[in-house]
Order: structure tokens, then C-alpha cells, then sequence
């Protein structure tokens, strides 16, 4: 009996024993076999990591390699707030100097959340970011601090789980997002800012999947931003438990493409005169806005291109849309005086007047025409062509304009690129307004020549001028002068564009000729007159056009010029919006001129053109010597 029941024993046994390896067989034959695949591939997301490699933005730097906007890497500094248990608070006090942020927006970032997940399990947050684009020198200072935090406590004598608390919360509970950031870096702060836009975090795709990255959000930054961005690389490698790279087991490797360099036709030197001297205009004439541009006649090249009020690409935010707005390329107005060189060159060129034609320009001041009384400055009486340039006359450039014709007229407007963008590479470009001549009024064709009802940008209207300056061709304005890697080898330059030829090169010498009165005695803007050259230029005070007819005492006061006026090598516009303390063209914005062009010839080293200076330099030792370097700095820089 007995040894049946313990027969009957072992037999259990032994069937329990066999169904159990079986049990285990069938699991080990399920994980080795029929799902070998599935457990590999999560074993491998376990330990597998893919890294994106950021390029370097690159670049951008002036025409002479000064530094304008760089880029350095940077953390995204984050937290864990579940390691950090009740101890917000000495953690936030901590950190709060480091990263400039108040110790109470800290604390509150640091604070666990719990959230209701599905199955109504409750889940604390385990990644929350303290602040981004933290260089990697503050990141180390952070990671000290974190390591030496000190909570008063004798740690020896507290609890195993206790301390292990303790260091995993200085070693873990704040860290770096793998994926560094990228500060970018205006140096000059406010210098050329319109012309350098500023940047923000964008997103982009990669591999399929959506990474953040800095955008262009304006200005250069904006329209080569596929230039400056580079391309990103990758790693794929294993890592251990704590997540650190096992670099044996490294198994894709590809390197980041820098963002090439952009260098720039801005001179940092001009750039910087033209803006003190915007500076002092506001102070001084307090207006609404001034701006300024220096372009070469010749290339189209911009060595300079400013607008205030300005802002600090840095820190783009702390300013108005107002003051981050390029006025130069975006704002319209109607251009007023300086607009009497299209009619005038345009009847010089079709041989319907020469400089020294008479036209009267009414003894009383005041023309009749079309049903309208237009006005003068003061009254001329008889004036030739060139004095009517001399003397800015309303009158005279009507009357030069209505010979001319409404048909010729418009072709000339057009063909000096007014109603169309330039194609400066900068966001925003307006085109202007030039009315169909079929939508003139019967007073239009008298006063678009001094003028009035058309609207020009800043930029076309200095083009116009260079395109006088330069023999009659209009070239298309430069802004970049070549791509580079981040060697200096050369990516691409650009060369200079001619758009086309608006006058013959003796009707652009015959007004040359007329335009080197202004800046005399005689003229409206002695005050742009230089002492070492012939300056040729053209004032402008123009009424600012409101809703039912023209704003009474406000005005846009402008002055364009070159010098020297026979081989000209600089174009300086001047534009202020309703200044105060003067308004003519001549008295606030010729002045502003004159300051921007000293410098400029000093510092380009340009040749004085005046008969008396020509002859004492003559006269000097090493004369032929000094003059041909001169010109050739003149010419490449």
C-alpha cells in the first residue's frame, strides 16, 4: 500500500517536473525563435542610439572679413523634477544666478507635476527645460554647482536609499538635452542690423524625423538661410546603461556640413560713419526716421545701408516691428525734388533740350496747367536746363516734363527701374507705385517730373542716381560679394550686373554737369560740398501725401550725391522723415551727406578731383605713384 502511494507520488513528480521543463522549453523555444526578431530590435532600442550632428551656421562677415554674426554651441539646460523630491527650492537658489532666470520661475519649473495616465495610473514628469542656448562654460558651471550642492546634512549618518537620494539627484536631476543648441552671435550688436536680419528656432526634417533648428528670420539671415544652415550629420552607436557612448561599438559616423560663409560688400568702417552720423541727425532734427545708403556707380556694390530707429539682432524681441522694419526697401514715399534728374536726362537724351535751353519759369512763381496752379520754390523767372537743376525748379522740370511727353516720360521712369524691385537679396522689397500712363491725371504729366503722384523706395531712387554717376547704365545693386567654406576656400561670387543702358553717356556727362551746381553757392545743398571734391547731387523736400491732398508741415527731406562728380567712386542717399528744426533737402540732409562722405574719402583713400588740389598733389614726390594706389584701393575695396 505503501508503495503504491508513494509510486503514485513519485509519478506526480516527475509529470509536474516534466510539464514545468516543457513550460520553460516552450518559453525559451517563444523568446530564442518565434520572437527572436521583436526582442531584438527592442534590446537594440535599448542600447542603439542615433545622435544628430549639428553644423555650424555660417557666418557672416563683412568685405574686408571683420566678423558681422557667428555662431557657438550651446546647452539646452533641463530637469528631472521627480529626483528632486522637496528640495526645489535650494536646488532654484542655486542655478537661479547662473542662468539668469528669478530663483521663483525656477522653482516653479522644478516643481513635479502628476498627471493621470491611461489605466488611471498616476505619472510624474521626468523632463522639463530650464532655459535653452546656454553656453557650454555656464553648462559646466552648472554641472559644479549641481555636484556641490550642500543641504546642511551629515550624509554619513542617514540611510542607505537616503543617500542614494542624495546622488542622484546632484547627478541626475539636472542635465543637458543631447542635442546642443546654437547661439547666435551678433558682435557690433546694432551695426548693419537691417542689413544682418537675426534668427530664431525653426524645425526641419531629417531622416524622417523633425529636429529644431535656427532659422533666418530677416535679412540676410533670411534670404541665403539655405546657405548659411549647413547640413546635419549623424552617429549611430551603442551605449551602457547611463546612456554613455560605448565608442567601440560605434558603427555610423557621418560628419555635419558646416553653413558656408556669406561675405558681404558692407564695409564695417562706412557702415559705422554713416550710422553715427544717422545718430546725430535723429538728436538733432528729432524725426520720425532717417535713413542712409552708400553705393559704389560703377558695381552697384553697397558699402553701407542703415535706417533708424534700428534694433539689436541679439535681442530682436526688446524691439518694436517698427524699428526692426527696413525702411529702405519696404517704406515708399514720394521722392520730390531729387526725381527732377529722370525728366531732365530723359529730354537731354532724346535731344529735345540742352543745358543751355531757357525756360521760363514764371516771374510770378505760380504755372498754370490743367486746370491746377503749381508752385515754385520762389520766383525764378527765365532759368536754363542747368539752372533749373541748379535751383530745383518746379516749374522748370514741369515744363521740361511736358515736352517730353507722357509716353516718353513713363519709358524713362521704367527704364531706370522705378516700379519695379531691384532684387536686392533682403525680404521685403516693394516695388513702389508708378500709375499706367493711361491712369494719369491731365496734371500728372506735369507733376510726376517734380515728383508728385508716383511712390519710389529709397533704394530705387539712389539706383537712379548711380546709373547718372555711372555713364547712363543702371546696375543691379550688390549686396553679397561671394560664398566661402568655413577654410576661406571660395563656394561662389557674385559679379556686377548691368541692367541696362536708361541714357546715353553724354546725356548722363550733360547731367552730371548740371547736378555739380547744386552743391555750389548758387545751389540748394552748399552744404554737401566737400573741400577736396567736386560733389554732383540733387536735394529733395517733398510733402508727405496723406488721405484728400498733401500734409501741411511735414515733409521728407532728402539729399543724394556722388563725388568725385567726374569719376565717381561713392553715392550717398540721405533721407529723413518729417525732421524738426529745418526741413529743406539742402539745410538737414546735405549736411548728413557731407559727414558721411568725408569719412568715406579718407578711409577709401579716394584722389581729390578739384583742379587746386589735383595740382599740389601733382607737385608731391611719389605723386603718380600715391594716385594709382589710391584709385586701385578705391577700385577693390
Amino acid at each position: 500500500m505503501n508503495g503504491s502511494v508513494q509510486s503514485r507520488r513519485l509519478m506526480l513528480l516527475v509529470l509536474l517536473l516534466g510539464l514545468g521543463f516543457a513550460g520553460l522549453g516552450y518559453r525559451l523555444v517563444d523568446l530564442q525563435v518565434l520572437r527572436h526578431e521583436e526582442l531584438r530590435e527592442k534590446a537594440s532600442d535599448n542600447t542603439q542610439r542615433a545622435f544628430l550632428r549639428l553644423p555650424k551656421r555660417g557666418d557672416i562677415l563683412d568685405a574686408r572679413g571683420h566678423l558681422l554674426a557667428t555662431s557657438q554651441f550651446g546647452k539646452t539646460v533641463c530637469a528631472d523634477p521627480s529626483l528632486l523630491g522637496n528640495r526645489q527650492a535650494e536646488v532654484a537658489r542655486a542655478l537661479a544666478p547662473l542662468l539668469q532666470m528669478p530663483a521663483a520661475e525656477l522653482q516653479q519649473r522644478l516643481t513635479p507635476r502628476v498627471r493621470q495616465a491611461a489605466g488611471g495610473k498616476s505619472v510624474t514628469n521626468r523632463y522639463v527645460v530650464l532655459k535653452r542656448k546656454v553656453p557650454a562654460e555656464t553648462w559646466q558651471q552648472v554641472q559644479r554647482t549641481m555636484a556641490e550642492l550642500d543641504f546642511g546634512l551629515d550624509e554619513t549618518k542617514l540611510s542607505p536609499s537616503t543617500r542614494t537620494f542624495y546622488r542622484n539627484l546632484r547627478r541626475d536631476a539636472v542635465f543637458a538635452d543631447r542635442l546642443d543648441d546654437q547661439i547666435r552671435i551678433y558682435p557690433n550688436q546694432s551695426l548693419a542690423a537691417h542689413v544682418l536680419g537675426y534668427v530664431g528656432m525653426g524645425e526641419q526634417e531629417l531622416n524622417g524625423s523633425v529636429v529644431p533648428a535656427i532659422r533666418g528670420m530677416d535679412g540676410i539671415e533670411y534670404s541665403l538661410d539655405a546657405k548659411l544652415r549647413g547640413v546635419c550629420g549623424w552617429r549611430a552607436t551603442e551605449t551602457d546603461s547611463r546612456r554613455r557612448e560605448v565608442v567601440p561599438f560605434r558603427n555610423q559616423d557621418v560628419e555635419p556640413r558646416d553653413g558656408w560663409n556669406v561675405v558681404l560688400t558692407i564695409d564695417s568702417v562706412i557702415q559705422h560713419a554713416l550710422e553715427t552720423a544717422l545718430a546725430e541727425a535723429m538728436r538733432k532734427h528729432e524725426p520720425i526716421s532717417v535713413t542712409g545708403i552708400a553705393v559704389r556707380p560703377r558695381t552697384g556694390e553697397i558699402l553701407a545701408l542703415a535706417a533708424l530707429p534700428a534694433f539689436d539682432p541679439n535681442r530682436p524681441g526688446d524691439a518694436s516691428a517698427d524699428a526692426r522694419r527696413n525702411r529702405v526697401i519696404t517704406d515708399v514715399l514720394e521722392p520730390g525734388s531729387t526725381f527732377k534728374i529722370v525728366a531732365v536726362s530723359g529730354a537731354l537724351n532724346d535731344g529735345l533740350v540742352r543745358l543751355t535751353d531757357v525756360f521760363d519759369c514764371e516771374s510770378s512763381g505760380a504755372f498754370h496747367y490743367a486746370g491746377r496752379i503749381l508752385h515754385d520754390h520762389k520766383a525764378y523767372g527765365p532759368l536754363t536746363v542747368e539752372g533749373i537743376i541748379t535751383k530745383s525748379s518746379n516749374i522748370g522740370a514741369a515744363k521740361v516734363g511736358i515736352k517730353l511727353g507722357a509716353e516718353r516720360l513713363y519709358s524713362y521712369i521704367r527704364q531706370f527701374g522705378f516700379g519695379e524691385r531691384t532684387g536686392l537679396p533682403l525680404p521685403g522689397e516693394v516695388p513702389g507705385y508708378v500709375p499706367a500712363v493711361k491712369n494719369w491725371y491731365k496734371v500728372s504729366l506735369a507733376q510726376i517730373p517734380m515728383g508728385q503722384g508716383l511712390a519710389v523706395t529709397r533704394l530705387q531712387m539712389v539706383m537712379a542716381m548711380c546709373a547718372i554717376a555711372n555713364g547712363g547704365v543702371l546696375m543691379r545693386p550688390m549686396l553679397v560679394d561671394r560664398l566661402e567654406d568655413k577654410d576661406g576656400h571660395l563656394i561662389a561670387r557674385c559679379a556686377p550686373q548691368p541692367v541696362r543702358a536708361v541714357v546715353s553717356p553724354a546725356a548722363a556727362a550733360d547731367m552730371v554737369r548740371a547736378l555739380k551746381t547744386v552743391t555750389r553757392p548758387e545751389g540748394t545743398a552748399p552744404k554737401a560740398a566737400l573741400e577736396h571734391y567736386c560733389v554732383a547731387g540733387k536735394t529733395g523736400t517733398a510733402q508727405k501725401a496723406g488721405r484728400g491732398g498733401y500734409l501741411p508741415g511735414r515733409y521728407f527731406s532728402s539729399f543724394v550725391g556722388f563725388f568725385p562728380a567726374d569719376r565717381p567712386e561713392l553715392c550717398i542717399s540721405i533721407v529723413l522723415d518729417e525732421p524738426k528744426n529745418g526741413y529743406y533737402g539742402g539745410d538737414v540732409a546735405a549736411p548728413v551727406f557731407r559727414q558721411v562722405a568725408q569719412v568715406a574719402a579718407n578711409y577709401l583713400s579716394i584722389p581729390p578731383d578739384r583742379p587746386e588740389d589735383v595740382s599740389v598733389i601733382a607737385r608731391l614726390p611719389g605723386a603718380e605713384r600715391l594716385s594709382t594706389s589710391a584709385g586701385l584701393a578705391a577700385q577693390t575695396h
